[in-house]
């Protein structure tokens, strides 16, 4: 029997633990990180190093990380499979970051819009790692030599950058970095705010009706279902201009697995209630048992321990022959 010798892609993927995990984020990437584990090398971290871009309360902030870390094992990534570690424990990318801050133009990062927006929104502590966070988030990606990286709307102009500087250190050095390639899941839903369905679902949104976070109980995922805004339409169907109802069918396949097709079958002649509350259900249905895993883990600090440490060993071990590479051919005494 022929073996088959082709080498799986490796894909990178971060996730800031800032705080409550949401229905959102977890429909939107991580139900897609458990899914690659198969298909992909996958290397997932907590980029507890941007999070203080935006000062953080540092018991809070501690609890968040642990809590975050749990939660991702609850749904689905597997140590067995794919690596995951905090990225504060591994430093190979602070110091790759200063690197290629020194090759990233303080042109191209005055021209990140995320800069322009959070700046906007700390307007009293717009300091220079915000600035400056795309070059870390290039060493994220380079340090592992990522063939592929999912990317949400918010983060493509930030995964240009990384091209650019792979290739323009590449272009100066020789080939030293993979240049990465987006990734597309082919079902990752964008899920949008339950009282406003024209943005984003987001856990800062100061209405906490708006967004549904994985470790919310029963009845406050189903009140917040019954109270997410439709239309006075009462039909269940995807439309223009039904953006309430529309969100609500997305998040109803992305969880059942039902087309849309098959939704508008299911609810026809029925309201809105009716719809809801079945939506809701489903929600609470699907997060039961990553809830369940999720207190187990948290309960067990020393097993969580074990495994973000054997994680970063792993990480380190990879990153760190990228670094070696890109020192010497910059020239550092080896």
């Amino acid at each position: 029997m022929e073996q088959n010798t082709e080498r799986k892609k490796v894909i990178f993927s971060a996730i800031q633990p800032s705080g409550t995990i949401t229905l959102g984020n977890y429909l939107g990437a991580l139900k897609n990180w458990t899914a690659m584990q198969d298909e992909f090398n996958c290397i997932f971290a907590l980029a507890d190093l941007h999070t203080i871009t935006v000062r953080q309360e540092p018991a809070k902030f501690r609890h968040n990380i642990l809590e975050a870390y749990a939660l991702l094992l609850a749904c689905g990534v597997d140590l067995d499979k794919s690596i995951f570690f905090m990225q504060s424990h591994v430093h190979t990318h602070a110091e790759l970051a200063w690197i290629l801050n020194c090759y990233t133009q303080f042109g191209e990062l005055s021209r990140m819009t995320q800069f322009k927006d959070k700046s906007a929104k700390h307007a009293d502590n717009i300091n220079a790692g915000l600035f400056t966070y795309p070059a870390l988030m290039a060493a994220d990606i380079l340090l592992y030599q990522a063939d592929l990286v999912p990317v949400g709307a918010d983060q493509k102009q930030h995964l240009e950058l990384t091209r650019n500087i792979a290739e323009r250190f590449n272009g100066l050095y020789s080939p030293t970095f993979v240049v990465p390639d987006p990734y597309i899941p082919k079902n990752g839903a964008r899920v949008m705010s339950l009282q406003d369905p024209s943005r984003k679902m987001s856990k800062s949104d100061e209405n906490a009706n708006s967004y549904v976070a994985l470790l919310d109980k029963p009845e406050d995922i189903l009140r917040k279902f019954k109270r997410a805004v439709t239309d006075s339409e009462a039909s269940v169907h995807y439309a223009e201009g039904k953006d309430g109802v529309n969100n609500l069918m997305g998040i109803y396949s992305s969880i059942t697995g039902r087309t849309f097709e098959q939704i508008e079958q299911e609810f026809a002649g029925k309201g809105y209630g009716d719809f809801k509350t079945a939506v809701g259900e489903a929600v609470v249905e699907h997060l039961r048992p990553i809830q369940e895993r999720y207190a187990d883990y948290i309960k067990n600090k020393d097993y969580l321990q074990q495994c973000y440490r054997d994680s970063a060993e792993k990480a380190l071990a990879i990153s760190i022959r990228t670094l070696r590479k890109v020192m010497k051919k910059i020239g550092y005494v080896q």
